[in-house]
């Protein structure tokens, strides 16, 4: 068994390590087809090769070139190490700052298999969101954080460790890049050749930025999303006996069942994968599970019509569940479901991301690797099914919205009856989460903020949520809008629901939504509480790249952008930049993440609070440009309370100056000028 010490060391080559190739018992990736040339292959191989001297060459090549053939990639399992992959507490970290320790308490958290989807492949969620592209990347990354000084910066191209560089105490210790193609060259088929070649690497969103705190991460996301759901489309605050379905628990997914305990509704999640509906059963998210379609139905109208909070799992394909509920109405009459979404990966959908209901999982997982061609057609024509049984329900009443997974956007490509007529390229016949529910919290500033306490106590993780909680009761005790007083009333209520679900998996770590002026106050409130000792160790501020600035996604964080813009990317760029400038610890910019690769830029950051004063500053000026520029954006494109909010940011802070739009009144004069 390995220790931090030897984790630190550098590649083990002396004797190299046993190889026990893939771990029984564990959830593996599926099988990757790139099709590659025998030249790419001979690329591949020799790209993997290059991290170790060539006295090891011959036999790595015959054990890599293996794993290319039978996984379509080289991850390196001979160099999995045997340690058990946490986060620890930060001060067991061999390092020479307290910055470099932080970043890998949080890489070890985004590869603890009760936190990672598929840990021997360096793959956290999402199906494909790799932390590094191979093993050798690990023990490069680890060791030279253990020799980094305030006095470098760690430069990461794609999961590749390019090396220490001479910086200074004020810049980022790490900066990141995944996946920055050439765009006439960033198609999927492309990006599969890529990655198997060890060129390039798909982050998602947090996985490769080393900022996953486990499902909690969306929780709080999907608790708003339901809870605005029911209040916009069912005109309910109290959502007892109102029925959720939906699909996924793999990943970020595995949400949705406590989210719809929280929330307080009957959630009905579909999940093929046993091993992945187990193990949220296993740590209390799901509350039961069945593979009876039946038991189902059954166990459906009795928490409706009694009124009882419930989560539970079916294993099975959505599919079968969708066209269940329609054989329901049809036969009874009865609407058994009030609200639907769906968490399947479709951002990568013939790769795992989403399995068609003709085959078992085990079937779809051979076809999928000794014939693609079949499994791309068996998946479309399974989405145009799921798409019509969904469309049936919604006539009668069902309330149907895309979780930004691009569902609507590959059902549309599969041919699938989604179109919206008359509408732009970005709609569909459902509304995007942001676009019906979101997008007016992220224009009021809002977005997934979170912290990570790397003494691993839980008690920090319980005074870090009392401290949250006085800041925003604060907030609203000194007068805040009517908008964002419901917005601190739902966050606040998040954060004492969220002590009593268990929800922390992995690092003690806790997220809400808050706006610039919310993270700002809990930020110097917990920086304050470390230098007090009332919070033992160094706290990680970080948030999710889907938030107000981080991301430019037409088809979900952007897809309420109406100006002609949401196809345009320097929202997140400027982003990436801007916090690398104003202090953060590091920075990390991504292609692809939610929607898939080349539909998606953006970005995130982690800042370490260590209870200085600087840490301060640097907190308060990151963390303002962080919200104020994506709501300066969303301003400029017409959002009324995007304007409204900047307006006030502005009184508030005194160098911040931002263009306005001026709206034309009246429309009539457009039509006029160009049909003159």
């Amino acid at each position: 068994m390995s220790s931090l010490e030897d984790i630190c060391g550098g590649l083990p080559l002396h004797p190299l390590p046993e190889n026990r190739g893939r771990k029984k018992g564990v959830p593996h990736a599926p099988v990757r087809t790139p099709n590659l040339t025998a030249q790419e292959e001979k690329l591949a191989l020799q790209n993997a090769l290059r991290y170790f001297p060539p006295e090891v060459h011959k036999e790595l090549a015959l054990e890599f070139a293996e794993e290319l053939k039978l996984y379509g990639h080289i991850y390196m399992y001979r160099f999995c190490p045997e340690i058990e992959m946490r986060a620890y507490p930060i001060e067991e970290y061999p390092c020479k700052t307290k910055s470099a320790a932080a970043i890998m308490h949080m890489i070890m958290n985004n590869l603890d298999p009760s936190v990672a989807q598929f840990p021997q492949e360096l793959v956290t969620y999402g199906g494909n969101g790799q932390v590094f592209s191979s093993w050798a990347q690990f023990w490069l990354v680890m060791h030279y954080l253990s020799e980094m000084t305030e006095e470098q910066t760690l430069v990461m191209y794609s999961g590749h460790p390019l090396g220490l560089f001479p910086s200074h105490r004020y810049a980022p210790r790490l900066i990141i890049t995944n996946g920055m193609v050439i765009p006439n060259y960033s198609s999927r088929d492309e990006y599969e050749k890529m990655f198997a070649m060890g060129v390039t690497m798909y982050g998602q969103m947090t996985a490769g930025s080393y900022c996953y705190i486990g499902p909690q991460g969306i929780v709080h996301g999907t608790v708003l999303t339901v809870l605005n759901a029911g209040r916009r489309y069912l005109g309910k605050e109290d959502l007892a006996g109102r029925v959720f379905v939906t699909s996924g628990l793999g990943g970020m997914s595995g949400a949705q069942a406590k989210a719809a305990v929280i929330a307080g509704c009957v959630g009905i999640i579909a999940e093929v994968d046993e091993a992945a509906l187990l193990k949220r059963y296993r740590q209390g998210w799901l509350m039961e599970i069945t593979d009876s379609l039946d038991h189902c139905i059954a166990r459906l109208r009795d928490a409706r019509e009694n009124k009882i909070t419930l989560s539970l799992g079916y294993h099975g394909n959505v599919v079968d569940l969708w066209e269940r509920l329609v054989y329901e109405l049809d036969t009874t009459g009865e609407q058994l479901v009030d609200l639907g979404s769906d968490q399947t990966s479709c951002h990568n959908p013939f790769s795992g991301g989403y399995y068609p209901v003709q085959l078992s999982f085990e079937e779809a997982n051979q076809l999928m690797s000794t014939n693609p061609g079949r499994f791309r057609t068996l998946v479309q024509e399974s989405l145009r099914r799921q798409v019509a049984a969904i469309n049936r329900l919604s006539d009668k009443g069902m309330v149907f919205w895309d979780y930004g997974n691009a569902f609507l956007l590959e059902a549309q490509r599969a041919g699938a009856d989604v179109e919206k007529r008359g509408a732009n390229k970005t709609e569909f016949r459902y509304p995007s989460y942001v676009q019906h529910i979101m997008g007016d919290i992220f224009s009021l500033g809002f977005g997934p903020f979170r912290w990570v306490c790397t003494s691993g106590d839980p008690q920090d993780l319980a005074t870090a949520d009392l401290i949250a909680t006085s800041v925003l009761e604060d907030a609203i005790h000194q007068g805040v809008s009517a908008s964002v007083k419901q917005q601190y009333h739902d966050n606040i209520h998040w954060i004492r629901q969220a002590g009593r679900h268990s929800l922390v998996v992995g690092s003690q770590a806790r997220i809400l939504y808050s706006d610039r002026k919310g993270r700002v106050s809990i930020a110097v409130a917990i920086n304050r509480a470390i230098a007090e000792k009332r919070i033992k160790a160094p706290v990680v501020l970080s948030r999710d790249h889907h938030d107000v600035s981080g991301t430019d996604s037409p088809y979900r964080e952007t897809s309420d952008i109406c100006d002609g813009s949401a196809f345009c990317a320097d929202m997140a760029v400027q982003n990436f930049v801007g916090d690398a400038v104003r202090g953060a610890t590091w920075v990390a910019l991504h292609n692809g993440g939610g929607v898939g690769w080349g539909e998606v830029i953006n970005g995130g950051f982690g800042l370490v609070l260590d209870g200085s004063a600087e840490a301060e500053e640097q907190a308060k000026m990151m963390l303002s440009w962080d919200v104020s520029n994506g709501v300066a954006r969303r301003c400029w494109s017409g959002n009324s309370n995007a304007y409204e909010t900047i307006c006030q940011a502005m009184e508030e802070t005194g160098k911040l100056k931002v263009t306005l739009p001026h709206k034309v009144v009246d429309e009539s004069i457009l039509e006029q000028a160009l049909h003159r």
